[in-house]
């Protein structure tokens, strides 16, 4: 009875062990990689973490079949349908996976956006709130939240809101009675009380019943760009009905039988109180791309100074005057403290809700 306790343990063994060691290493990885991942801000997860694990555990799985007590044939049986499975498993899903990792790839040599961008992509429009591997991710007008392939970015046109400004318009028909000159004087006049600068207006259009203009100017402020562009239609509204234009055409007045002498400019009415909030739609629209945002320039930030403890710490070593070491101690010490305290904000999760 002894005997066949220790012939299966002497069997046995090297599987137990390989499989002990095999759990013992992936669990310490996956231990390191998380907390280097939690405090090395500037690296990204993607798919390294999870490609690490795997590997390691394809190498556990082909030493324990190598350990097996069985023949070589059962065993190269094993590692026969081990790598059958491998590859068909590869095969079903490189297409796709793959065709997505290598798009996010590209999207991070060209780097012509960063979380927290304003893009338009096909009928997609939104800010950046996740930039990953394998997908995108833009929070829309509507705060919700939209998961685009990378593939598909790099299939389609992206036009990128630039930061340092964009143009912003609004359209209106008007009939042929009314002179542009002075339909241009109260468009320019509204595109300048929303607060675009260097406005200009345009006739886009020599419609067969209205003219179409167009009321543009410049903001700076991007963040703002809905409120600006609902600003910009109301402004134009209160411009042209105080100036009693009215914003129809021909078509509207031939589609209804009104007397020459009605108007459908509304009652002058006195200008309700402004209220302001502290809080702007956008900033409510848009609060996971701010986020992703500045998480994004904190990871800058962390990256800079990491680089300015390192050459500070290096002149130390080479300095040879006290007085000298004392001062590039005290600037170590500055830099430290403002590298802990940007390590800290970065390592705060911001609210996915």
């Amino acid at each position: 009875m002894w005997a066949q306790i220790v012939h299966f343990a002497e069997l046995w063994a090297p599987v137990l062990i390989s499989v002990s060691v095999s759990m013992v290493v992936i669990t310490t990885v996956h231990k390191l990689l998380h907390r280097h991942y939690k405090s090395s801000p500037g690296a990204h997860t993607g798919v390294v973490g999870p490609l690490i694990t795997f590997a390691l555990f394809g190498a556990g799985l082909i030493s324990t079949i190598l350990v097996l007590p069985i023949g070589d044939t059962p065993r190269g049986q094993l590692l026969g349908l081990l790598g059958l499975l491998t590859t068909a498993a590869v095969a079903l899903s490189s297409t796709t996976y793959l065709g997505n990792a290598m798009a996010g790839l590209m999207l991070r040599a060209i780097r012509n956006f960063r979380p927290g961008d304003s893009i338009r992509v096909g009928e997609h429009v939104g800010r950046v709130s996740v930039l990953g591997i394998l997908h995108t991710e833009i929070q829309t007008e509507d705060r919700d939240l939209t998961t685009l392939p990378n593939i598909y970015l790099i299939t389609h046109p992206v036009t990128v809101l630039r930061n340092s400004g964009t143009v912003v318009s609004a359209t209106v028909s008007l009939g042929y009675d009314i002179p542009h000159q002075e339909v241009e004087t109260h468009l320019l006049a509204a595109a300048t009380k929303a607060g675009l600068a260097d406005p200009f207006i345009q006739v886009v259009e020599l419609g067969d019943y209205s003219i179409l203009y167009r009321a543009a100017g410049f903001l700076v402020e991007i963040k703002q760009l809905l409120t600006t562009r609902s600003n910009l239609r109301k402004a134009m509204l209160d411009s042209l009905h105080s100036a009693d234009i009215e914003i129809v055409s021909p078509r509207f007045i031939n589609q209804r039988n009104l007397s020459p002498r009605s108007s459908t400019v509304p009652d002058k009415v006195p200008e309700p109180a402004v209220v302001t909030t502290e809080v702007s739609p956008e900033a409510r629209i848009f609060d996971k791309a701010d986020a992703a945002e500045a998480q994004d320039k904190i990871k800058i930030e962390v990256s800079r100074s990491e680089k300015l403890v390192a050459d500070i710490k290096e002149k130390i070593d080479d300095s040879a005057f006290k007085e000298e070491k004392l001062e590039l101690q005290t600037e170590l010490q500055v830099a430290e403290k403002r590298l802990s305290a940007l390590v800290e904000c970065a390592n705060t999760e911001p609210d996915e809700t």
